[in-house]
This record gives C-alpha cells, structure tokens and sequence, in this order.
C-alpha cells in the first residue's frame, strides 16, 4: 500500500502572514523589511507552553519565531535588533492562527 504524496502547505490567510517591519533589521548586507509568518506545526511548538504563546509571552516568541519566519532570523537578531512594535506585531499574527473559525 503507497501512501499518498504529501500535500503542498496553503497560502491562504490562515497558513500564512506577512508582517511589514516598521523598522527594518540589517543582517550583514541584506535589509530585511518584512517578514513572512506561517501557522507552526505540533512539533515546531515542542518545548514551548501552549498558555505563554496566548499570552504573548516575550521569550517563547524568541523560540518560536525563527522556526516559523522566512527570511529565519536568529533568536539573537530578534532580541537585539527587532523593534518592539514589530514584535508585537508579529504576536498578533502567531495568535490569529490559534483563534478558532468564525
């Protein structure tokens, strides 16, 4: 029995965000100004709590975001050079992908 060929991820609003930079973070040469956010998976969350991801816990984000943001951004790079703004925006996309149907 073959099982059948994985499917590729949707991109529609619920799999993926796109956050614009209020303030852009330089990596080397590069000038990252946005970020694109997609919904994480079960075993993107292993290690992290469930409630301090709802309550917008800083430090679980730190974990959680270079696994679910392209272009990755180090944790290092989150925490010394992301705008505090931008970050809470970047919050608020990961908890759109928690709240149920509506």
């Amino acid at each position: 029995m073959t099982k059948p060929a994985p499917q590729s991820p949707k991109t529609d609003t619920a799999q993926i965000k796109t956050v614009t930079l209020n303030e852009p973070i330089f990596m080397g040469v590069d000038q990252i100004t946005s970020l694109t956010i997609r919904r994480p998976k079960a075993g993107e969350m292993r290690g992290l709590n469930m409630v301090s991801i709802a309550q917008m816990d800083v430090d679980s984000f730190f974990e959680l975001l270079p696994r679910i943001s392209s272009p990755i951004l180090p944790s290092e790079v989150i925490q010394e050079h992301m705008d505090i703004a931008d970050l809470v925006a970047c919050m608020k996309a990961v908890s759109e992908f928690f709240e149920g149907k509506s």
